[in-house]
C-alpha cells in the first residue's frame, strides 16, 4: 500500500466526522467491523465465524482499501478468529500513523482455560495478546463483549476494576460495553419467556460500569421500540456509540437471492441463523423491492439509506460496516453519497418494520433453522 495516510485521493467520498461522546475520540462516521475477516471459527460449542472470510490476502487488501477510502476506526475482538482478525488489522496498523487510526477490541467471549472470560488475570493476558496482535501499545476502545459476569455477577466488579486499571495504566483510553444484548448461550438454551428483561439488565450494568462507549445493533429491520430509547439514553449521558450490523450482515444490500441456497462452510455463524434461509430471504427481498421503488434500483441505493438510517440515530454514532472483499469495502463507503431526507429513511424503516413482523410470524412455521436470528436485537 502506497502512502495510505495521505489525503491525496480526490475521488474518495467525503465522510462526515463524528465525536464519540465525551471521550474526545473523533473518527469518520463509517468505521470498519472486522468480525468477518476472522474467518471460519467456533466458540462455546457453536459456529461463530465467517467461512467466506478465509483469504488473508484479500482481507488485508480490504483493510487497506478502507483506509484509502477514508475509514479510520477499526473494531475487532479477541474471539474473532481467535486472534486472526486482530493480527490482520495489526498488519494495517504497521503501515499507517498510529495517531490517525482508532483501534477497538473486545474481551469476554473467549475464556480459554480461565474460569470465566472476565476473570481479571485472564483479561490482562488477553489485552496483552491483543496489543501484540494489533502491533500497538494501547487501544482506543476496549469493551466488555457481553453482559454475563457469572453467577450472581461474581466477576462484574473485579472485571470493572481491571478495566479501570488498564485505563489508568494507559493501555486503553475508553471503556465500552454492549447495549441491550443477550449472551449467546442464553439465546440458545433459554426460552424467550424465561430470558428476563435485557433492557433492564443493560440499565443496571450501565449504572455500575459507567462506560464511555456503547455498542448498539441497529439497521432498517430493527423495530423502533428496540432502539430509539437506547440512542436517546446514550445521548443523554454523552456516551459514544458504535452501531453494528447496519447492513444486516449483507441481507439489506439485496445481494442474497431466495432462489439460490447459499452454502456456508463449517464455522460460519450463518448456519444457525434462520434469516439466511431462502424463505426468509424471499420475505426480506420483497421488502427491499418496495424500498428500491422509493430510493433507486441499485445496491448502492439500499446501502446509502441503510447507513444513513443508522447515522441519523445519534450525532455521537459511528457505523461499523463489515466486509470479506475489497469490492464490498469500496461499495459500502462510496455508497454513502447524498444524505437521504428524513421522509425517505422513515419510509424505508416502515417498510422493513413490516418485513420484520412477517419474519417473526414466519419463524415457527416457514423458516427451518432452529435458532433465532439476532440481527435486529
Amino acid at each position: 500500500m502506497t502512502t495510505p495516510h495521505t489525503d491525496e485521493h480526490a475521488d474518495r467520498p467525503l465522510i462526515p466526522t463524528r465525536q464519540l461522546g465525551a471521550t474526545g475520540i473523533t473518527a469518520p462516521a463509517v468505521g470498519i467491523g472486522c468480525w468477518a475477516i476472522g474467518g471460519p471459527d467456533s466458540n462455546l460449542g457453536m459456529p461463530m465465524g465467517w467461512s467466506t472470510g478465509d483469504d488473508d490476502a484479500r482481507s488485508l487488501s480490504g483493510l487497506e482499501a478502507a483506509w484509502q477510502h477514508g475509514a479510520r476506526l477499526y473494531d475487532t475482538a479477541d474471539v474473532y478468529g481467535h486472534g486472526r482478525s486482530e493480527r490482520l488489522v495489526g498488519r494495517l496498523v504497521a503501515q499507517v500513523p498510529r495517531h490517525e487510526i482508532v483501534l477497538g477490541s473486545k474481551v469476554g467471549y473467549f475464556a480459554g482455560t480461565a474460569e470465566h472470560g472476565f476473570e481479571p488475570r485472564h483479561m490482562r493476558r488477553q489485552l496483552e495478546q491483543s496489543l501484540d496482535n494489533l502491533r500497538t501499545d494501547h487501544l482506543d476502545i476496549y469493551a466488555f463483549h457481553h453482559p454475563n459476569f457469572g453467577v450472581d455477577d461474581r466477576w462484574l466488579h473485579p472485571a470493572l476494576e481491571a478495566m479501570r486499571t488498564f485505563r489508568d495504566e494507559g493501555l486503553i483510553n475508553a471503556i465500552g460495553m454492549r447495549g441491550p444484548h443477550r449472551f449467546a448461550l442464553d439465546r440458545l438454551s433459554t426460552g424467550p419467556d424465561q430470558r428476563g428483561d435485557k433492557v433492564a439488565r443493560f440499565r443496571a450494568l450501565f449504572d455500575i460500569v459507567q462506560p464511555d462507549i456503547l455498542a448498539i445493533r441497529d439497521n432498517l429491520l430493527t423495530p423502533a421500540s428496540r432502539s430509539e430509547g437506547v440512542f436517546s439514553f446514550a445521548d443523554e449521558h454523552n456516551v459514544g456509540v458504535l452501531i453494528s450490523k447496519p447492513l444486516g450482515q449483507g441481507l439489506l444490500t439485496g445481494t442474497y437471492r431466495s432462489d439460490v441456497q447459499r452454502v456456508f462452510g463449517d464455522g460460519d455463524h450463518r448456519l444457525r441463523k434462520r434469516w439466511f434461509q431462502p424463505d426468509a430471504i424471499q420475505i426480506i427481498n420483497a421488502g427491499l423491492d418496495r424500498v428500491r421503488a422509493l430510493i433507486g434500483p441499485r445496491s448502492e441505493d439500499l446501502i446509502r439509506v441503510a447507513l444513513w438510517g443508522c447515522l441519523n440515530r445519534s450525532p455521537n454514532a459511528v457505523v461499523l460496516v463489515g466486509f470479506t472483499t475489497p469490492d464490498q469495502v469500496q461499495m459500502n463507503i462510496s455508497s454513502l453519497g447524498r444524505r437521504p431526507d428524513a421522509a425517505e429513511i422513515a419510509a424505508a424503516r416502515d417498510i422493513m418494520a413490516e418485513v420484520q413482523t412477517r419474519l417473526d410470524a414466519a419463524g415457527e412455521t416457514v423458516l427451518t433453522t432452529p435458532t433465532p436470528s439476532s440481527l435486529a436485537e
